[in-house]
């Protein structure tokens, strides 16, 4: 099929237009018969015949999935009210194709992601990748907005999402996908297969799934292409390169010095890179079940997925380096200082990941009978293991380009240009360089030499065996008595290993240090379903829950944490319900053991001259007990006061002395279900989590300040980070800050509070259909962060920083109307408006900014309208035609968004058209 002749759009189009005038839409899934078997819930260990918790869940059913017209489960769960910001495939630079889910805006690290209840493969940081989850083997989504550390352990602060894969699966079932933007791109395809049995003794599922989703460039789209009235992209190091002479910036225009001057002579980035990253993903899962006994079953289940990634990004701009005066590229005849080119020639940065994941599970459940009571008990082992091999293209050998850079000349033998070393002695292999020639000045020989692959691989495994047993114990007056207990033991253990010119600090890139290291824990819980009145006036339901979990690890220690929560029915119609949890994160393996990486930093010395700092005592103190001279000027910066610079890179380090996050969290609700509206269920609740200790990387202005204005104790710790040189350049650069240290450290704080809204009404069928309405919306009060423990809460709550947004509502509404064989699905996504600081100025600031004097910027609140058409065949299958962004809403615009002009969390301009087709057997 020919993508980019937009046959598809027109095809899903057509259809869309028949489909309207038919004016049906599809029944729905006929209503489920009541079940009143005991079943585990998102949330707690007991069995229980209610489904509803006095925890907040929201569940979305695989015909919820398959409405979205999405191909990854990190697309389904980033449309959640309740998440946040997390990494997704619009994240170009910065992204490594993986996905993850924030909620609460808290990071993905700090929300638990299950499969069938037990925990899922991380990453190093200790965050779970969606795309190692195939879409084909989900029966259901459970989201469930509350901490759950006592249930769950670890990471279960924000809440936890807990993927159920399909059970007991009886036929087989076929899937084919297909879609793309209005523009003739990101063409997407899905296919998947399951096969199973079921008997009544054993049950076999099989199942494929592969799912290929290529790119959009960033040139492709108006908003990310760069220039006026766009700003993203521009970049002052271009072709031909730029350098210094006696004091000032030139080029070398057609054999003409010039002056540089930014905005004529700099590169547009924009148009190389991707706005939305290309993926390719191979699944193959199976699982099985056999009845051992009439009360112990066996169950396993296995999964391979394989996941290949590209980032791609303008090619790698090569900075302050030295031409040799003997180049035989330097026309001047003095060595050229600060020479800045960018190597358009290597065609890009391109970042390639090979992400393969193992899953094994295998284990025994079943029940027995002691002293009349019914007791559910099961054992299991979990395996998981990441392989991830990265090969990085278009980076460059820096002491390659120094030879290249250096003396050259004519070969008189062979009459290439090559080039010499300090003795004259011709270097094998070397060709020279032209830095300041135009595109295509530098050679294929030249790249040859310079450049190389980076190989980077990291392994991860976690692995652990768990019992658990609940049933009730006792009878009491408004009901028996639940209880849940178990033990789990689990191992995480990972490493990287860094390229070996990276490592080394050879590459043009940022350098890093390999990773290594592991720890293990055991665990214990134990859970109490406490009822206290039943039946009553104003008490027709009573119960308390509470629980407790005590972990013990190898790296830091035990911590304990409990749970209490309670549910209340002053009447049939009405349930109130409310919680109280500890909660906690233990560091991750990058968070313990990360080798030292390389990060660039903005700074300004407090020794210097201009920053005014030196007139303080204190400081001036200090700046002499170092040796900073007192006329410091500090290098590269232009003299002016609060003058910054972007410095040599700086190490970021882990800490093996970090201790858990701790975390509270409170929730207060509501659930009403009217019997005068049969259907309808309307949830309303309160929530509010406050993490302490949270593990950070200081700010290098905070390292500054606390060395040189904190107290004896600050200054004990900070000082030691930082490093000076005492022969650096010229005497009044001497002790200039050549490194600092920056570890993570338990320092920070959040609280954030808000409310969720839940509406779900499946109407009464009529003679013209059915309809069901599901409505989703969370509001953000507050979300506050204090740096340390002595600094200023800051509220975010409605702002918007780079790439973190900060939104008041998120609201997700959708309709649906069945009738026979045809449906269809209208949905609404919702987000807010938010401010931004105006980082624009003069004309500019006042052309673009909406409040240019207060120094800030309104983003717009932004909706976004889907519809699907479906229609089910007299040969069992389904048809789905839809288009998302109906209306082609384009993303807000953000002028402090470092890339593209809009937050990736937004979709990307243009109308996505796709179709589905089902098929089961």
């Amino acid at each position: 099929m020919n993508f980019k002749s937009n046959k598809l759009r027109d095809a899903v189009l057509a259809a869309l237009v028949v489909g309207a005038g038919m004016g049906a839409a599809q029944a729905q899934e006929a209503a489920e018969t009541t079940n009143l078997d005991r079943i585990s819930v998102t949330g707690s260990r007991i069995k229980s015949t209610d489904i509803e918790t006095s925890q907040p869940v929201l569940s979305l059913t695989r015909a919820d999935i398959d409405k979205q017209g999405v191909t990854s489960v990190a697309d389904i769960l980033q449309r959640v009210a309740a998440n946040g910001a997390a990494l997704n495939r619009t994240f170009n630079n910065g992204g490594d194709g993986s996905s993850g889910i924030s909620l609460r805006n808290l990071g993905s690290q700090r929300t638990l992601v299950l499969v069938n209840g037990r925990r899922w493969t991380t990453g190093l940081d200790g965050s779970v990748d969606l795309n190692t989850i195939p879409v084909a083997m989900i029966e259901r989504i459970d989201v469930l907005k509350d901490g759950a550390s006592t249930i769950y352990g670890s990471d279960a602060i924000a809440g936890v999402v807990n993927i159920v894969t399909k059970r007991d699966f009886d036929g087989a079932e076929a899937n084919f996908y297909k879609g793309q933007y209005s523009q003739g791109d990101g063409e997407r395809e899905a296919y998947d297969f399951t096969l199973g049995t079921t008997t009544d003794r054993a049950s076999i599922m099989i199942g494929a799934a592969y799912v290929k989703e290529q790119e959009v460039m960033a040139g492709d789209r108006k908003i990310s292409a760069g220039g006026p009235p766009f700003f993203s992209g521009q970049s002052g190091t271009g072709i031909p390169g730029s350098y210094l002479l006696g004091g000032r910036r030139y080029v070398n225009i057609d054999g003409v010095q010039t002056p540089f001057v930014s905005s004529v002579h700099g590169y547009n980035t924009a148009p190389d890179n991707y706005l939305l990253t290309p993926q390719e993903r191979t699944s193959l899962f199976a699982s099985g079940s056999y009845n051992v006994t009439d009360n112990i079953t066996f169950r396993t289940e296995a999964m391979y997925n394989e996941r290949k990634s590209e980032q791609l990004l303008a090619a790698m701009p090569v900075t302050n380096m030295t031409l040799s005066a003997a180049s035989m590229y330097n026309p001047y005849g003095v060595n050229l200082t600060g020479v800045n080119r960018r190597f358009n020639e290597t065609g890009g940065r391109s970042f390639n990941q090979n992400v393969k994941n193992w899953h094994f599970y295998g284990g025994f459940e079943g029940f027995f009978e002691f002293a009349d009571r019914t007791f559910d008990w099961d054992v299991g082992y979990r395996y998981d293991k990441t392989d991830q091999n990265d090969l990085t293209y278009g980076l460059l050998n820096l002491g390659r380009l120094n030879e290249a850079y250096g003396p050259s000349g004519i070969d008189p033998v062979t009459g290439a240009a090559v080039c010499f070393d300090a003795s004259g002695a011709i270097i094998p292999g070397c060709a020279p360089i032209n830095p300041i020639g135009g595109l295509g000045s530098i050679s294929q020989a030249a790249l040859d030499y310079t450049t190389f692959t980076a190989h980077d691989s990291n392994t991860q495994v976690s692995k652990g065996y768990y019992a658990n047993i609940s049933g009730t114990i006792v009878e009491l007056p408004a009901g028996p008595l639940g209880v849940a207990a178990g033990y789990e033991y689990r191992k995480e253990s990972g490493q990287f290993d860094p390229d070996a010119f990276i490592a080394a600090g050879l590459s043009t890139g940022n350098g890093a240090s390999p990773t290594a290291g592991s720890y293990d824990l055991d665990e214990f819980y134990l859970e109490f379903a406490i009822p206290v009145l039943a039946d009553l006036p104003g008490a027709k339901l009573l119960d308390f829950s509470v629980a407790t979990r005590y972990s013990k690890y190898s790296n830091f220690g035990n911590t304990t944490n409990n749970k209490f929560g309670f549910r209340w029915k002053p009447i049939d119609d009405l349930m109130i319900r409310g919680n109280y949890s500890e909660g906690f994160r233990a560091p991750s393996i990058n968070d313990l053991f990360r080798g030292d990486a390389d990060s660039f930093e903005t700074y300004a010395d407090p020794c210097a001259v201009p920053n005014g700092l030196r007139d303080i005592p204190s400081v001036a103190a200090r700046c002499a007990a170092e040796g900073v001279p007192i006329g410091f000027v500090q290098p590269n910066t232009d003299g002016e006061a609060g003058s910054i610079q972007t410095v040599e890179p700086f190490t970021w380090q882990a800490n093996q002395d970090l201790k858990p996050e701790t975390s509270t969290s409170k929730t207060l609700g509501l659930v009403f279900s009217p019997s005068f509206a049969p259907g309808l269920n309307v949830t309303l609740d309160w929530w509010q989590i406050e993490i302490e200790d949270a593990i950070t990387r200081p700010a290098i202005g905070d390292i500054l300040d606390r060395c040189y204005q904190g107290t004896a104790q600050q200054q004990a710790i900070y000082c030691g980070l930082i490093t000076r040189d005492p022969n650096y350049g010229a005497d009044e650069e001497n002790y200039t800050i050549v490194n600092v240290n920056m570890p993570l450290q338990n320092l920070s704080s959040y609280k954030v509070e808000g409310w969720d809204l839940g509406l779900m009404y499946r109407l009464p069928e009529t003679s013209f259909g059915q309809f069901s309405i599901n409505w989703d919306s969370t509001y953000l009060s507050k979300w506050e962060t204090k740096p340390t423990a002595d600094a200023q809460a800051e509220g975010l709550q409605g702002d918007y920083l780079n790439q973190d947004p900060y939104w008041r509502i998120r609201s997700n509404l959708y309709v649906d109307w069945s009738f026979q064989d045809f449906g269809v699905n209208y949905g609404l996504r919702y987000k807010s408006g938010m401010t931004e600081e105006c980082n624009l100025s003069g004309a500019l600031a006042t052309a673009y900014c909406s409040d240019p004097e207060g120094g800030t910027n309104h983003i717009g609140a932004t909706t976004y309208h889907d519809i699907q058409f479906r229609y089910n065949t007299p040969w069992n299958g389904t048809v789905m035609l839809g288009v998302n962004n109906l209306w082609d809403k384009q993303p807000p615009t953000s002028y402090v968004v470092a890339y593209n002009m809009f937050d990736p969390q937004y979709d990307l301009p243009g109308r996505y058209y796709y179709m589905q087709y089902k098929q089961k057997f």
